[in-house]
């Protein structure tokens, strides 16, 4: 089963990558810029965290075969937008300036999500197509360390998928 849904994440996100380069949808007044990359061999870890009444913690990540890492600063100007996209792999995400808004390509409500200065969040990869704009009128800017298969293409554009009405 699980060798069936790794199948279909790349299967879906090959699908994104042939539609999205006749039908991308660009970034405009946005930058990422690599801080730091480097190759990572196979990897199992776990972390166990329990501590006292209520506190509990967990972390996994394993890999099967050699993984990019890569640490970014992105920045958006005012207006300024990523275009929809997608990522093989997961990225999270630290606010280090400014107001940016996320918007999942399979939302139909076009729900946006809001993070300011210091807040954090995990864009989970795989074949879920999204965007992050720069809705305010400040420069806004955040650090990123993405994880995703050795040797492929760190942005996958994607086509608008219609849901949200900019």
């Amino acid at each position: 089963m699980r060798k069936k849904l790794g199948w279909l994440v790349l299967l879906g996100a090959a699908i994104v990558a042939t539609a999205g380069s006749a039908l991308a949808t660009p970034p405009e007044g946005f930058t990422s810029t690599t801080t730091a990359q480097g190759r990572f061999s196979s990897f199992d870890v776990s972390n166990y965290f329990i501590s006292g009444k209520g506190k509990l913690w967990f972390s996994s990540q394993k890999t099967k075969g050699r993984s990019d890492g890569y640490f970014l600063t992105n920045v958006w100007q005012p207006g300024g937008t990523t275009g929809w996209h997608t990522h093989l792999g997961h990225t999270l995400i630290i606010v280090t300036a400014g107001t940016i808004t996320h918007y999942d390509g399979d939302d139909p409500s076009c729900t946006p999500h809001v993070y300011t200065t210091g807040m954090t969040f995990v864009d989970r990869g795989g074949s879920h197509v999204h965007i992050v704009r720069n809705e305010g009128d400040v420069e806004a800017q955040v650090i990123a360390f993405r994880l995703i298969p050795a040797g492929q293409p760190a942005r996958i554009d994607a086509p608008d998928p219609g849901n949200c009405p900019f």
